[in-house]
């Protein structure tokens, strides 16, 4: 069973490494040192649901109808489009650091939304856990898929404290006009870049 939760570990980590909508946000969260520990356990959370769910299946659902892949993928490419261009912007205002002290004053339940959003409204978890996690999972014997799911949720878990605590770790040189900057550039292309193949994917969808 050890090569199971190991192969779970090592399925998790390669899909959840790329930078997307939620490393981003767990990131800045941890640059700002704002509640990087409760987004890190939030994403975290979310994860171990969606994993859950898509490995004990949860997957055929969202196969068997159209209209919900649909409604997610467009929700989600309206969200990142909305996300990515708020970073954008703060990425060329003329004082970056004044915006990130603004940024800062955002409220807890604001960032719970935000998170929720960025973690929910994002096609890609569900094709993740659902559709690749859950197609997998599915096919081991049931006492097998649950040493599957703890190595997912493993790798999931110690990726999102990871990144967070290391994020906080290198505010001090992160926080800087220059860093915010780049890191809300780099934020904002990834966050257009995955609403446009999203935005391919619905339309070839349609066709």
């Amino acid at each position: 069973m050890f090569s199971v939760y190991f192969q779970g570990v090592a399925l998790g980590a390669a899909l959840i490494l790329p930078l997307g909508p939620q490393n981003a946000f767990v990131m800045n969260q941890g640059v700002r040192r704002q509640y990087h520990l409760m987004t890190a356990g939030l994403c975290s959370l979310s994860d171990i649901i969606l994993i859950c769910a898509g490995v004990f299946g949860g997957s055929a659902l969202l196969n068997q109808s159209p209209l919900l892949l649909n409604l997610v993928t467009w929700g989600g490419v309206a969200f990142l489009l909305w996300y990515g261009w708020g970073a954008l912007r703060n990425a060329f205002s003329g004082d970056i650091e004044l915006s990130s002290e603004v940024v800062m004053q955002h409220s807890r339940w604001r960032i719970v939304a935000t998170m929720m959003a960025v973690t929910w409204l994002n096609p890609h978890v569900y094709l993740d856990t659902f559709v690749v996690l859950g197609s997998l999972g599915g096919q081991l014997p049931q006492a097998a898929r649950y040493w599957f799911a703890m190595g997912t949720i493993s790798a999931s878990i110690l990726w999102f404290f990871g990144l967070a605590l290391l994020a906080s770790w290198l505010s001090p040189v992160l926080r800087t006009g220059k860093a915010q900057r780049i890191i809300n550039l780099l934020v904002g292309a990834v966050m257009w870049f995955i609403a446009f193949k999203l935005a391919q994917q619905g339309l070839a969808g349609f066709a």
